[in-house]
């Protein structure tokens, strides 16, 4: 460990004091042992220039270790440091949002395989590098769509943007306004800034007026990725094959340079393009993080790495060797063994001192982060913890007898979670409904809600289609009620905002008629898609 002696400083050092005080007490005990030795034998006066040091080691006392644990724990407690302590990218708090553009533009051929292909393959080399990053996806040709809530979990955002093709949207155009109110909205209801990224090979430039208008006083940050070259690219296929018109010409794919100069220009936004290696990523990051700094001034505040916490190690052997017999100071460590015992009774299976030392809601919280979520649900006393170890779990018969303890949004959420993965369609729609009643703005509900309810559809209609017939002959491989009982443990899903691929839907299927009955609802209500 390399200390940086210039930048050596104290965090809190006023409980450097600690430290002459220790020494003082350690000074004064001397003086006053050798003291009480001779003066009731020697005059006061005569006394001071009498005492002559021992040079003989005297043995160990607990005001010397008193002394050292005054001085050594006021140099813990300042807290010494001389590295700053850089939290990684965003640290979780802001969210990346990407915008696809899905017309049949971006199906050009001058871009290997296609601009589109190249731009998700582009986008997943983003989520890879960004861990931990809450990236949101979105949508648009003619109208504009989310297609995935924030979410840190990479699996779950590669399902979803493979998902993802130019037939989704019938709808034709680049509706980049629509994208960006999108993003809007996810950002009141995210309470955080973040940035945009539109990716795409051209723009709409009857927008340029109001997507200028839209972006005054927001704190939506929006960078364009340009996806294509000069040279024209063919139309292709999902099979590859070229697009052709009536006439049986090849249809072609025009990169619009000076519409997205415009859209830049309008939207006061950094223009990049894609790139074969890692340029274009790093553009995206560094544009992000700064927009996150300007826009969190405590996140660009220098926060330093306290190493105080070291010195606990030869503070607790000290303590340790205070303990001795006929020695006065070892009472103050079972004083504080004892109270801790009795504030903190035996509740759990963790041990005798954890449960001294431990709350039942802390041992549950340290299960919890080290994945062991069965043990945390048992250790639990909050419902609301009770039951997010319970889910994670996949005992999900103790998780909904946590969250109907409670009245929240989330606590309905993850039971609306519960009911759908137990195909209970209409108990987790009434779920979903409920948080949403309790928070308006909860993304992630309105998504699985629209899940839930495309899920019901699908499990309807395949109702109704299975024909109603009776099989010829029942066997059984096994006598009754002797059949083989084993316990399955399912596997969690690594993210509890969505969990499709958990589900017997494809996102395409999902995402098609997800984005179709968004588009039929605008038209009847007047507020269709911008041209």
């Amino acid at each position: 460990m390399d200390i940086d002696l210039s930048a050596l400083h104290f965090l809190r050092p006023l409980f450097l004091l600690l430290i002459p005080l220790g020494a003082l007490l350690l000074l004064w005990r001397r003086a006053e042992v050798r003291r009480r030795r001779v003066q009731s034998s020697i005059a006061p006066h005569l006394l001071k220039h009498l005492l002559i040091t021992p040079s003989t080691r005297a043995r160990v006392q607990p005001i010397h270790l008193l002394s050292a644990l005054l001085m050594l724990g006021g140099l813990a407690a300042a807290g010494p440091t001389w590295q700053q302590d850089r939290p990684p990218f965003l640290e979780n708090q802001a969210v990346l949002l990407l915008a696809l553009d899905l017309s049949p533009s971006m199906d050009a051929s001058d871009l290997p395989p296609s601009r589109l292909e190249a731009a998700k393959h582009k986008m997943l080399d983003l989520i890879a590098r960004e861990k931990g990053l809450r990236i949101g996806l979105l949508a648009y040709a003619g109208s504009a769509h989310l297609v995935l809530p924030p979410s840190d979990d990479p699996a779950l955002l590669d399902s979803f943007l493979q998902a993802l093709a130019t037939p989704l949207i019938d709808r034709p155009g680049k509706d980049a306004l629509g994208a960006i109110e999108q993003a809007k909205r996810l950002l009141v209801a995210e309470k955080v800034p973040g940035t945009l990224v539109l990716i795409t090979d051209g723009a709409d430039a009857s927008q340029f007026a109001a997507i200028g208008k839209s972006l005054e006083g927001t704190a939506l940050q929006v960078l364009i990725l340009a996806v294509g070259s000069n040279d024209t690219g063919v139309l292709r296929t999902a099979d590859g094959q070229p697009r052709t018109d009536s006439d049986g010409r090849a249809l072609l794919g025009r990169f619009d340079q000076a519409g997205l100069e415009q859209l830049a220009k309008a939207a006061d936004a950094p223009l990049g393009s894609l790139t074969l290696d890692d340029d274009d990523l790093d553009w995206i990051e560094l544009h992000a993080q700064r927009h996150f700094a300007q826009a969190n001034p405590d996140a660009g505040q220098i926060h330093w790495k306290d190493a105080g916490y070291w010195l606990t190690w030869p503070l607790a052997l000290l303590a340790l060797l205070c303990i001795r017999r006929g020695w006065r100071l070892n009472w103050l460590g079972a004083l504080l063994l004892a109270s801790g015992c009795l504030l903190n009774p035996p509740q759990a299976q963790a041990g005798v001192l954890a449960d001294a030392f431990m709350t039942a809601d802390q041992q549950g919280r340290w299960a919890f982060d080290h994945h062991h979520y069965g043990k945390a649900a048992t250790l639990f006393a909050d419902p609301y913890w009770q039951g997010l170890a319970a889910y994670r779990a996949a005992d999900y018969d103790r998780a909904l007898g946590s969250f109907a303890q409670l009245d929240s949004a989330q606590a309905y959420f993850y039971q609306g979670n519960i009911h759908t993965r137990q195909f209970h369609f209409d108990q987790a729609i009434a779920a979903y409904e409920h948080a949403l009643k309790l928070q308006p703005q909860f993304p992630e509900a309105t998504a699985n809600l629209a899940l839930a309810k495309a899920l019901q559809k699908d499990h309807d209609d395949a109702a109704e289609k299975a024909p109603d017939t009776k099989p010829d002959q029942v066997k059984f491989d096994k006598p009754k009620n002797k059949g083989d009982a084993r316990k399955v443990e399912t596997q969690q899903a690594s993210s509890d905002e969505l969990w499709l691929q958990n589900l017997t839907t494809s996102p395409a299927k999902f995402l098609r008629q997800k984005f179709s009955l968004q588009d039929a609802a605008r038209q009847a209500q007047g507020t269709g898609a911008r041209p």
